[in-house]
């Protein structure tokens, strides 16, 4: 017998047939003698709905009250879930955020799970419930209803599964795992059977969508172990894994120590519309970086990539960065009208680039990985603007046009077309 929290996104609640089908999942679980707790997200398009009301109503709405509506969505589902559940014989009820109680801070619209009180969700899982909660809330210091922002609901189930000491998290979405590359480009990409919480979390945070950062960080911190799978798998199928034996479908998200053969690259993500900014000259002092990028920070300008180059004299320096396309605009003219915190030359920058990157824990104890991802990409004639390494990643910035095209050559290069994954 297992703990299990499991979790379902807005495509696979969509409808009540969609509800009725992941519940056959819930199904299966609970008669094969396991504890099962559920944590559901809104019906697909509904959050998107309501966020539309709110604004509809007031473009200068009161942050508590847009929350008490978009909360709202997730309600729907565990209700119906309930019901759905109840109704094939499963004792079960729906619990909100604030019932459970899941505790945050007072940030709305982007607060952060501060505590989990599990003794009610402890209590009704051992005497064989299946509470069903919802996903992307909480609750705040002063007792109002707050949401954790995108990806919030995978950030409640990873919470709700370290509250209860769950031996895994199932996140059920409509892919059925964690790929070596986007399918969509690579038709040969090859689904993992395993993959690292570094791992993941170097995918999540360069363009892979499959899980969001803030939930991958939290199950790293709580070492809650992951399964990515397809809620659109037949629920009543022989349960195998992915290396053809009986066990969990889908991907393992786990810490490294349980992973035996580390693959060099792992897989290859990509990150389109990332603009690219270049300061000259900038006058070279203590805390002049602090400044450029304090500046960006005010605004609430997200900076990725970051190149620094120091004049033979070391009075000056060009500094390069990338930040979304869409806050190109916003960048410049918060740098333009930096009020005298640092002096430079002239800017320069250009929008329209495309970031890639190789990931792999295997990366750390081989040499030559970033220059052979340099060769692999020189040999299509794609040039590079930008590099930046870490531990187990080699991320590149280059024009989009090519974009596609480096993912394929680098997925072919490091054999992820043809690895038993």
């Amino acid at each position: 017998m297992a703990r299990i929290v499991v979790k379902f996104g807005g495509t696979s609640v969509a409808s009540v047939e969609r509800i009725r089908n992941a519940a056959r999942h819930i199904k299966r679980e609970v008669e094969a003698g396991n504890e099962v707790a559920v944590v559901v997200s809104a019906m697909s398009g509904k959050t998107n709905e309501l966020v539309g009301w709110v604004n509809e109503a007031s473009k200068f709405h009161d942050a508590r009250e847009y929350d008490a509506v978009v909360a709202s969505g997730e309600q729907v589902t565990a209700g119906l879930m309930a019901i759905v559940l109840s109704e094939m014989g499963i004792q079960s009820r729906s619990f909100a955020g604030w019932q459970v109680p899941i505790h945050t801070d007072d940030a709305h619209g982007a607060a952060r799970i501060t505590g989990i009180d599990p003794t009610e969700l402890d209590k009704r899982m051992k005497d064989g419930w299946v509470p069903v909660i919802t996903g992307f809330q909480g609750i705040s210091p002063h007792g109002r209803v707050t949401t954790l922002g995108r990806g919030g609901s995978d950030t409640s189930a990873v919470a709700v599964a370290a509250a209860v000491s769950a031996d895994r998290c199932d996140i059920y979405t409509d892919v059925d795992g964690v790929y070596t590359t986007d399918p969509r480009i690579v038709p040969k990409a090859q689904r993992l059977t395993k993959i690292s919480f570094e791992e993941m979390l170097e995918m999540a945070s360069l363009g892979a969508k499959v899980l969001m950062i803030r939930s991958v960080e939290m199950a790293m911190a709580h070492k809650v172990r992951l399964t990515v799978r397809s809620s659109f798998d037949d629920p009543d199928a022989p349960q195998i894994a992915p290396d053809g034996t009986p066990g969990v479908p889908g991907t393992l998200v786990c810490d490294e120590e349980e992973i035996m053969e580390k693959q060099i690259v792992s897989g290859v993500t990509l990150a389109k519309a990332e603009a690219k900014i270049t300061l000259r000259d900038v006058k070279d002092k203590p805390g002049v970086a602090a400044a450029i990028f304090g500046t960006l920070a005010d605004k609430g300008i997200i900076v990725d990539m970051i190149v620094q180059n120091i004049a033979d004299d070391g009075a000056t320096t060009d500094i390069t960065f990338t930040v979304p396309d869409s806050e190109y605009d916003k960048a410049v003219r918060a740098l333009e009208d930096n009020g005298g915190r640092f002096e430079y030359a002239r800017l320069s920058g250009s929008r329209g680039g495309a970031k890639v990157s190789v990931v792999g824990v295997g990366m750390r104890s081989h040499a030559g990985v970033a220059a052979s991802m340099f060769k692999a990409l020189a040999d299509k004639g794609i040039n590079i603007q930008l590099i930046t390494t870490s531990e187990i990643k080699t991320s590149v910035l280059i024009d989009e046009e090519y974009a596609e095209l480096a993912v394929r050559a680098l997925h072919t290069y490091y054999g992820l077309d043809r690895q038993d994954a």
